[in-house]
């Protein structure tokens, strides 16, 4: 990693953010993990918001995505500060201690397949129907969750990963359906999915393989706010990757 790719706060804080209009609340939802967290931190560093509100397991209120009434609280305590204006929601799951990627459909399980769903899909898709009616009605605001290449299904080419490409698939459906309703109320607004690239976080190491270009969480938080910044009302309901460019479904 060189030290072009480690943004410090002075930098991101003289370019950030600017299509935003001043003021104004930033919510990250997962902000413990290594992308979340430091989203918090670059966001912070622009001083483009009020507030900027983060939300882990271990915050106060604290979020469970397997927890409805936790993520109505959440959204409600955000929306509390401020106009909403800039939210990501940083949360995922790809593998722990019990449950791994599957290699070949010998591998597939109901009771691993379903978590998948609950964490990537179904926890998003609750924070987006708390979040999504209190956006202001005009000027820009943005609901970003990061998704991943591989729930592409038009780039799948090499099989594998059954319950994340899936889920991570549904979470796109799930965001581009969002948007339709979205722009009716709020035509300024925009609802997105955002792959962060390769990641250096604990959600990836495993994984990571030779000649993939991988980021720290500070070069990738930069990368996704430079894109955000950049998208216009009529990129709603997109999906794109870390340098901005379109993902196919």
């Amino acid at each position: 990693m060189t030290d072009r790719d480690q943004p410090h706060a002075a930098t991101v804080a003289k370019s950030g953010l600017r299509s935003f209009p001043q003021a104004g609340v930033a919510v990250i939802f997962g902000a413990s993990g290594g992308i979340g967290e430091a989203l918090v931190e670059v966001i912070q560093a622009t001083e483009r918001f009020e507030h900027v509100v983060a939300f882990s397991r271990s915050t106060s209120p604290p979020i469970d995505l397997l927890d409805e009434v936790s993520l109505e609280r959440a959204v409600a305590f955000a929306a509390a500060q401020g106009e909403l204006r800039l939210m990501i929601d940083a949360t995922g799951f790809l593998h722990d201690n019990r449950h791994g990627p599957e290699k070949s459909w010998r591998e597939l399980d109901a009771v691993k397949f379903a978590r998948s769903f609950a964490l990537n899909t179904i926890g998003p898709a609750l924070i987006m129907k708390h979040l999504l009616p209190r956006l202001p009605r005009t000027g820009k605001a943005v609901f970003a969750t990061l998704s991943a290449r591989v729930g592409s299904i038009g780039d799948n080419r090499l099989g594998g990963w059954y319950s994340y490409r899936a889920s991570k698939a549904a979470l796109n459906q799930v965001v581009r359906t969002a948007a339709v309703e979205l722009a009716r109320r709020a035509p300024d607004a925009l609802c997105i999915a955002l792959h962060p690239g390769t990641v250096a976080t604990a959600l990836s190491a495993p994984f990571a393989l030779t000649g993939l270009e991988v980021h720290s969480p500070a070069a990738a938080a930069q990368h996704l706010l430079t894109v955000v910044d950049q998208l216009t009302a009529d990129s709603n309901g997109g999906f794109f990757d870390w340098r901005g460019q379109p993902v196919p479904w």
